[in-house]
């Protein structure tokens, strides 16, 4: 018998693909907006709700039973607060650059709708193990998100990825600018993200027909 039972499985698989907080529940776009022109910060980014929606749906799981109804709201902010106050300060300590670059960003994980939706949905009615399983599957089917959208705009718009040239000097005219290829200046503006994620959303549904809405 797996670690995983094809329940538990579908806890993390479901939400790369087929309900992806972002494609189908339409959920933290607002980050996709603003952290995906490179995709260096993308990563940092999911890599940092991971650690958030995976730990905090375990707090709220252990918790669930002696929170009051009344101020169960509040206690979650706390604990997403308290989280993303611990990933602020790692950033801080181990990489300041890439902390000031994404800035204010990553404060505003606390106000991220998927996680405050999944200590709702999920963490409030389930155990620890369960919930941990869907707090890591859907902040990394948000991550894929972000990384496939930080990919395309960091490479198309700048040529680079992490930084470095991949498609030859734009300024010598070697590799691919040898043959006149240009930067989309475009890419790296927040509106081409809605574009690309609108580009992820239509090929999902162009594979699955079975998640087209039906008006």
């Amino acid at each position: 018998m797996g670690l995983l039972s094809k329940k538990d499985s579908k806890l993390i698989l479901d939400p790369l693909a087929d309900d992806n907080p972002i494609t189908i529940q339409v959920l933290g776009i607002c980050s996709a907006l603003a952290i995906t022109a490179q995709l260096k910060p993308s990563i940092v980014m999911a890599v940092s709700v991971i650690f958030v929606l995976g730990v905090g749906n375990v707090v709220i799981s252990l918790m669930r039973n002696i929170i009051p109804s009344k101020i169960r709201i509040i206690v979650q902010l706390i604990v997403v607060a308290t989280l993303v106050i611990i990933v602020d300060q790692v950033l801080k300590a181990f990489a300041y650059e890439l902390s000031k670059e994404l800035s204010v960003f990553i404060g505003l994980i606390i106000t991220n709708c998927i996680i405050m939706g999944r200590f709702e949905a999920f963490a409030l009615g389930n155990g620890p193990w369960r919930s941990f399983l869907d707090g890591i599957g859907n902040a990394a089917g948000y991550g894929l998100i972000l990384i496939i959208v930080g990919f395309f705009r960091e490479l198309l718009g700048s040529g680079t990825l992490f930084g470095f040239q991949v498609m030859g000097d734009p300024v010598e005219k070697t590799g691919l600018y040898a043959i006149g290829y240009e930067n989309n200046g475009f890419m790296v503006l927040p509106p081409m993200a809605l574009i690309v994620v609108g580009l992820i959303i239509w090929v999902q549904r162009s594979r699955n027909k079975e998640l087209i809405e039906e008006n």
